[in-house]
């Protein structure tokens, strides 16, 4: 099922609340914008997140002949997701679910969604090194086409350790490590535009200096960008999330990001 992806990329962090599934999503969102066919497969089994964060909540996986069918974000079928929450029903209910089921689900996404052919599929993982890692490093290892890993990071000295052991994961399992965010890197006022470090700044390019790693950008709290992802249904007017994530000024420290992973705008 993975055969027709050119690029496979894991978003991954070191501990949860460092904004993971918004990177990711703007990593996809920039892809798209730059012209290439993108899936976005939530593996964050006990927090996805994915359908909301597109607008898509209310969408319905189906079963075709040869497995899932992911669900489009629109008719042009540039964007697809797959995620346990569209399966869940309400945003609402948990999942208590022990190791071996958690890894059974995994591997059902990995072998039994029906993806189009893709230029890109992000894989927006659960945070640390849990069952749902180690699931997807087992069926991924022979796949040529896994680029690597993109990894998510906040500035405070206890997120930066934990990103630490993350990237020894990486080794250990032969996951490339493309590059270092640094997300909510000081906060945007909405007023002025003024940037405050209410986190401090630069740990996360001061540790991909010391590992010797590409630090591909500081990401910082725009709530204007929150606002969007919550109000893009009642915003439908205004056009889709792709093209309102244009005007945003998040879209440029992305578009930069992606000039340092070697992702070029389709001719």
């Amino acid at each position: 099922m993975l055969d027709n992806i050119d690029h496979i990329v894991l978003v991954l962090s070191g501990k949860g609340g460092v904004g993971k599934s918004s990177v990711t999503t703007q990593l996809a969102l920039t892809l798209v914008r730059l012209g290439y066919k993108v899936g976005v497969l939530d593996i964050d089994l006990t927090g996805p997140s994915m359908p909301r964060m597109f607008g898509l909540e209310h969408g319905k996986i189906h079963q075709s002949s040869k497995g899932w069918v992911p669900v489009y974000y629109d008719d042009s079928k540039r964007l697809s997701v797959m995620s346990l929450g569209f399966l869940l029903g309400d945003r609402g209910n948990s999942v208590v679910w022990r190791g071996p089921k958690k890894t059974a689900m995994i591997r059902q996404f990995i072998k039994d969604v029906e993806w189009e052919d893709l230029d890109y599929l992000l894989i927006d993982t659960p945070p640390g090194t849990s069952d749902e890692h180690i699931a997807i490093a087992e069926e991924l290892r022979y796949c040529k086409n896994v680029d690597g890993a993109v990894v998510v990071t906040t500035p405070q000295l206890v997120s930066v350790n934990d990103v630490k052991k993350e990237i020894n994961f990486c080794e250990k399992v032969n996951f490339k490590v493309l590059g270092i965010v640094e997300n909510m890197s000081g906060f945007v006022c909405p007023h002025c535009d003024e940037c405050t470090n209410i986190f401090s700044s630069g740990g996360g390019e001061a540790l991909a200096t010391n590992l010797k790693l590409p630090f591909l950008g500081s990401v910082p709290i725009d709530p204007t960008f929150n606002e969007l992802i919550e109000m893009q249904l009642e915003w439908k007017d205004r056009g889709s999330l792709i093209d309102q994530y244009g005007k945003s000024a998040l879209s440029t420290i992305f578009a930069q990001m992606g000039e340092k992973l070697g992702w070029a705008k389709l001719t």
